[in-house]
């Protein structure tokens, strides 16, 4: 008996030396680059943005970065990603992370690891005053603008079903496209926020729909918000699949949300 436990404790050692040895060695392949690459996004006040003139990053996405940078002991490299682009940048290995209000759900974590999260936002949309639009039953039959590989559209689809505005009998939640529902309210997808809110000046699209914090940026004058906010978004960092470094990351996370860290990277940055 004694030495079936001696085997199995054995084993037990074996397995967690081996996960050690792993986590080291991705971790330390970014410490022997002397870079921490970071993709984020660059026109999401508070969050990711950069300043046109200078090239400056910044936003609590960025001081995160930034502080794993500081802990790993190396520079930082930043790279502008979109719902379209970030995960196949991180795919291929050309960033080592995404902190880009990249919102954490079931289908994205079979591909990608993520951490707890460090920031709860709400979708919502946004409209042109003179258009008339000020709650979710006006957006029955208008189009809506929305970032291609991002969760709007569907958001926008459940909470209509679920306010009775309009029929869900084909809706799928896995399998939803918003390229081909029509069913009360249609979409379009466009590559990044400015060219959305561009639609939504030049009348190609009734509505623009993303996550609150991200729209904040394009409420300028003439412009509101409609009456309703659904789908909480919680945002993490986003790293390869089987990573070391996902632990490492995961660790960080969890400690600067307990020790304050993060909510003062919030107020500076001013995200309520």
């Amino acid at each position: 008996m004694k030495k079936v436990w001696c085997l199995l404790m054995t084993l037990v050692l074996l397995v967690l030396s081996t996960a050690a040895l792993a986590e080291d060695a991705d971790v330390q392949a970014i410490k022997d680059r002397g870079v921490l690459r970071v993709g984020v996004k660059n026109a999401v006040v508070g969050f990711g943005y950069q300043d046109m003139l200078t090239g400056e990053y910044s936003g609590m996405e960025i001081d995160i970065a930034n502080k794993l940078a500081e802990e790993l002991g190396v520079d930082v490299e930043f790279t502008t990603v979109t719902a379209a682009t970030r995960t196949e940048l991180l795919d291929s290995g050309d960033i080592d992370c995404v902190l880009a209000t990249f919102t954490i759900t079931a289908a994205r974590k079979e591909n990608w690891d993520f951490t707890t999260p460090y920031y709860t936002d709400y979708v919502t949309v946004l409209v042109e005053d003179a258009s008339g639009i000020k709650t979710l039953a006006d957006l029955v039959g208008k189009k809506v603008g929305v970032s291609s590989g991002s969760t709007s559209a569907r958001a926008v689809v459940e909470a209509m079903i679920d306010a009775g505005l309009i029929d869900g009998a084909d809706f799928d939640r896995d399998t939803f496209d918003p390229a081909t529902w029509t069913t009360g309210v249609s979409f379009q997808q466009y590559d990044d926020y400015p060219t959305i809110s561009t639609a939504l000046s030049a009348g190609e699209v009734d509505a623009f729909s993303v996550d609150k914090s991200i729209l904040a940026i394009y409420k300028t004058e003439g412009r509101s918000f409609i009456d309703a906010q659904f789908a909480p978004q919680e945002y993490g960092v986003a790293t390869k699949k089987g990573s070391g470094f996902s632990a490492y990351v995961e660790e960080k996370i969890t400690e600067w949300l307990a020790d304050g860290t993060i909510a003062g990277f919030m107020a500076a940055n001013g995200v309520e």
